[in-house]
Order: C-alpha cells, then sequence, then structure tokens
C-alpha cells in the first residue's frame, strides 16, 4: 500500500518549511527525490518509499495519519529568529525547545526577529495551514510601544482600515494602554497575517513601533508564560484552535 502525499505538504510536516516556502523551495530547485530534481508544483511522492533531500540533506518523511501531533505555545524573546534553522548561526525558537518534544515541530506564521510574544509550534500541518490561512481570520493581539502619542484622529484610521503599499488592511480594534513621557503603549488586534503588517500600520500615520508584543494568538496568551518558556497545550485549547478553523 502505497502513501501518496503532495511533495510540498509532506516537506512542511517534516519542519523544513511552511508549505509556501517549501513550494518555493522546489520551483527553485533545492528539491530532489530519488536523487532527481523536482520543479513540478503538486508533485506526489510516496512518504514510505521515496528519498527526499532538500540543497543535498535528507529529509525524514512520515506520514500524517502514523504522526503522533504536537502543540506547544512559547513566549518568544526579541532577538531570536522564528524560523526552523539559521545558516548564520543566530538563535532561532527551535534552539529554545530543543530536546522537549519526540517530533519535529515548526513555528506557525512568523513573529520579527526583534519582536516577542505568543508564538504556536506543532507538526499538525493542516492546523497550521487553516490557522495561517487569510479565510479564517485568526485573531492576534499584541502590545505595542510606539514613538510619540498619535491622535484618536490617527487610531480612528488604523481602526477603520488604512491603505499600504500591498493594500487596504482590514479594521482592527485598538486601545490606548498608557503614555509615557515620549511614547505610548497601545493595544491592537487585526485578523490578518501579512508581513510586518502592525509595525507598517503605525508607520503609515508616522508613529514607528518601539517595542512590539504579541499578547495573544487566537484563543492562546502568553500572560503565564515568562519569555522563553514554553507549555504543552491542552486538548481543551487544540480543540478551540481546530474550531476556529471550521
Amino acid at each position: 500500500m502505497t502513501t501518496k502525499e503532495r511533495l510540498h505538504r509532506a516537506l512542511a510536516r517534516s519542519g523544513v518549511a511552511s508549505r509556501r516556502k517549501a513550494e518555493t523551495l522546489i520551483r527553485e530547485g533545492h528539491v530532489r527525490v530519488n536523487n532527481k530534481r523536482v520543479t513540478e508544483m503538486g508533485f506526489h511522492i510516496d512518504v514510505d518509499t521515496d528519498k527526499v533531500t532538500v540543497s543535498g540533506r535528507p529529509v525524514r518523511l512520515v506520514a500524517e495519519q502514523k504522526q503522533d501531533k504536537a502543540y506547544f505555545l512559547l513566549h518568544k524573546p526579541p532577538n531570536v529568529l522564528t524560523t526552523t534553522h539559521d545558516d548564520r548561526g543566530r538563535p532561532t525558537v527551535m534552539d529554545l525547545i530543543a530536546g522537549d518534544t519526540p517530533v519535529r515541530i515548526y513555528p506557525v506564521g512568523r513573529l520579527d526577529f526583534d519582536s516577542e510574544g505568543a508564538l504556536l509550534l506543532t507538526n499538525d500541518g493542516q492546523l497550521a495551514h487553516k490557522l495561517t490561512h487569510p479565510r479564517f481570520h485568526v485573531p492576534k493581539t499584541y502590545l505595542v510601544k510606539v514613538k510619540g502619542v498619535p491622535t484618536e484622529d490617527k487610531l480612528d484610521k488604523l481602526r477603520r482600515g488604512i491603505y499600504l503599499d500591498d493594500g487596504p488592511t482590514k479594521p482592527a480594534d485598538i486601545e490606548v494602554v498608557r503614555h509615557t513621557k515620549s511614547n505610548t503603549w497601545v493595544e491592537i488586534t487585526i485578523t490578518e497575517g501579512r508581513n510586518r503588517l502592525v509595525k507598517r500600520m503605525f508607520w503609515r500615520i508616522k508613529h514607528p513601533v518601539l517595542r512590539l508584543i504579541r499578547t495573544s494568538f487566537a484563543n492562546l496568551n502568553v500572560e503565564d508564560l515568562a519569555p522563553g518558556r514554553f507549555r504543552v497545550l491542552s486538548k481543551k485549547e487544540v480543540k478551540q484552535l481546530q474550531d476556529w478553523t471550521r
């Protein structure tokens, strides 16, 4: 009996990269199946018998139905990369969780190098894909320190949606938390996953982000997690995440 699966999905579940990044690796010719370069999107492999390498490195493939699922919530500290590997030797989120899970996991979505907060890591490729897909509008809440004191008129622009280089943003929930001598702490909830979106939104109204903490992702929050610490999700939390994607 063969276990056929699309190549990019198998790579994503193995922890090599996200599905989108796996597609890029295939398209750019970095992936070989049984020592033959594959650049075709939608290419199927037998995860039980085919040999796959990425940039010359062998990939350990496991059929989805045979793989135990693992779900971790990490409070990502600043100055750590949201990736599974860095060729320049910089610290990654995997360094913080290495050795504490018997299966390969990978981050869901991303937080910038200097950003911090809630980050889900799992080997559940199907759930990870849905949680980052725009159609499901998964909420993400951030505590943001911005330069200066933005007026309510400027914040209202962000609440309604503002035009950026890659198109208009969706409406956002925004509340001012407190003011310091020369800066402002703001809480913002968005339902999009575009690259550096919160930073670009505040840059657009001329109040650059000085610090960004993602306090919650969907139903998960890091209230009781110190930076650099992580925990296993409960069955209830996993079900709640699955409910977000239905």
